[in-house]
């Protein structure tokens, strides 16, 4: 004989309602949890990247680096042990890190010599330590002296203070005298005495040495 099979037993209207419901935002709500937390997975190295590019970025503007300092037309003074005055100046200055050193643009320099007379110098680029009161130039240096003698050569190295000059490239002077070319020279003595170093070669006026 057969067993009897159990008797089903039916949901309630009220039941049914409810499980409807629960189906209804079911459907709803898996799907938009699903997609915040895939977000979260995707995005989350790129947020704690962003936080730490804040604080680098927030570091750098409450500690700003001292090669960002630009002079225009700075304008430096200065005398020697006998009250002789020496000034340079350039188009712009840049500090490259050291306090008392600066990068020119198209530096220029004037200084008085012993005998009452003046040497004036100029070039693209030069580099001045106002400490030391040493300038270096590079780039078509050209110095004039005021007796009308003109010298050219591509680096020098100045001591504004003491008012002597020296450089080691090719150089060539002009004057009254004639024309001067060399492998460097040496003005000494606040420019009572210019050398003219290796390889020197004078043409001079009514005659060739």
């Amino acid at each position: 004989m057969m067993p009897l099979s159990r008797e089903r037993r039916g949901f309630s209207q009220r039941q049914m309602a409810r499980r409807r419901f629960f189906v209804r935002w079911s459907k709803r709500l898996l799907p938009a949890l699903a997609l915040a937390l895939l977000s979260l997975v995707v995005f989350w190295p790129e947020i704690e990247g962003n936080e730490d590019r804040s604080r680098v970025s927030f570091r750098r503007m409450v500690m700003p680096r001292a090669e960002g300092l630009r002079v225009v037309n700075p304008r430096y003074q200065g005398v020697d042990d006998l009250n002789r005055p020496f000034t340079v100046t350039a188009r712009t200055g840049q500090q490259p890190g050291a306090e008392r050193v600066l990068d020119l643009e198209e530096p220029r320099a004037d200084i008085l010599l012993s005998d009452g007379a003046w040497v004036y110098l100029q070039a693209h680029t030069g580099r001045f330590d106002r400490a030391a009161n040493h300038l270096d130039l590079k780039g078509d240096v050209t110095i004039y002296h005021d007796s009308g003698v003109m010298m050219l050569t591509e680096t020098a190295a100045v001591e504004t203070e003491a008012g002597t000059a020296s450089g080691d490239s090719p150089v060539a002077a002009q004057g009254s005298f004639g024309t001067i070319t060399s492998d460097g020279f040496r003005i000494l003595e606040r420019g009572a005495v210019v050398v003219f170093t290796g390889n020197a070669h004078a043409v001079l006026e009514g005659g060739r040495r």
